[in-house]
C-alpha cells in the first residue's frame, strides 16, 4: 500500500463538517456548537445538558436535538471542534509539530501532544461516546501523518502496521490505566514514548545503516 507523498497531501483523511445545510440551518449549529464549547470549557462536560445550551441560544430543546440528534453527537462535535485545530497545527503549524522540524522530532512531539490532547479532552472523548465517523476519521489521520514520517525516516517494511503499534499507546484506555490505576508519572510516559519511537527506527527494516533520522 502507498502512502501520501507529504503531509498536505490530498491521502489525508481530515475531519470534515457536517452535511451542506440551509443557511439559517447551519447558522443556529454553529451558534450551538459556540456556545456548547464556551459551557464545556467553563463548567466541563459532565455539568453541560443540552437544555443549556437551548438556553444559552434562546431555542428550544428540539433545535438542539435536530441539528446534533443527541447529547452524544453534540459533544462529538465539540470533540471534532478541538480535533480539527489539531490536525491544523499537524499540517501547517510552526513546527517542531508542524512542517520544517526533523521527521524524527516531529514524530517525538506528535506522540507528546497527543498524550496531552488526549488526556485533556478524556471526559469529552467518553461523552461523544461511539461518533464511529469521528473515531475512524481521527485514527485515519494520525496513521497516515505517522507512516508519512515514517517513510520520511526511511523506515522499511510495513508502515501501516507499524503506526498501528506506535499509535495504540496513545489511546484513552492505554492512558488511564497508566495513570490511574499504574500511577505512572506524565513524564514516564512521554519518555517511554520517545524509547518507543527510537526502537522503531534503529529496526533491521528501517533502511541504511542502524540509526535512523538522527
Amino acid at each position: 500500500m502507498s502512502d501520501v507523498v507529504g503531509p498536505t497531501g490530498p491521502g489525508l483523511p481530515l475531519l470534515g463538517g457536517p452535511p451542506p445545510e440551509r443557511s439559517d440551518a447551519a447558522r443556529n449549529r454553529e451558534a450551538l456548537l459556540r456556545a456548547a464549547l464556551r459551557l464545556v470549557d467553563e463548567r466541563g462536560v459532565d455539568c453541560v445538558t443540552m437544555d443549556e445550551v437551548a438556553r444559552a441560544v434562546g431555542v428550544g430543546k428540539g433545535t438542539v436535538f435536530r441539528r446534533f440528534e443527541s447529547r452524544e453527537g453534540l459533544m462529538a462535535a465539540v470533540l471534532d471542534h478541538s480535533e480539527t485545530a489539531w490536525q491544523a497545527s499537524v499540517i501547517s503549524g510552526p513546527p517542531p509539530l508542524g512542517p520544517g522540524a526533523p521527521p524524527r522530532e516531529r514524530l517525538r512531539v506528535f506522540g507528546h501532544v497527543r498524550i496531552e490532547n488526549t488526556l485533556r479532552n478524556a471526559a469529552l472523548i467518553r461523552a461523544a461516546g461511539g461518533a464511529g465517523r469521528r473515531a475512524y476519521a481521527v485514527a485515519a489521520f494520525a496513521s497516515t501523518h505517522v507512516r508519512y514520517l515514517l517513510g520520511e525516516l526511511g523506515v522499511e517494511g510495513d508502515r501501516g502496521y507499524l503506526a498501528a503499534a506506535l499509535l495504540a499507546p496513545l489511546e484513552i484506555p492505554v492512558l488511564e490505566q497508566q495513570i490511574e490505576v499504574d500511577r505512572m508519572p506524565l513524564d514516564r510516559i512521554r519518555h517511554g514514548w520517545d524509547d518507543l519511537v527510537d526502537r522503531v527506527l534503529v529496526c533491521p527494516g528501517a533502511g541504511p545503516g542502524t540509526n535512523v533520522g538522527r
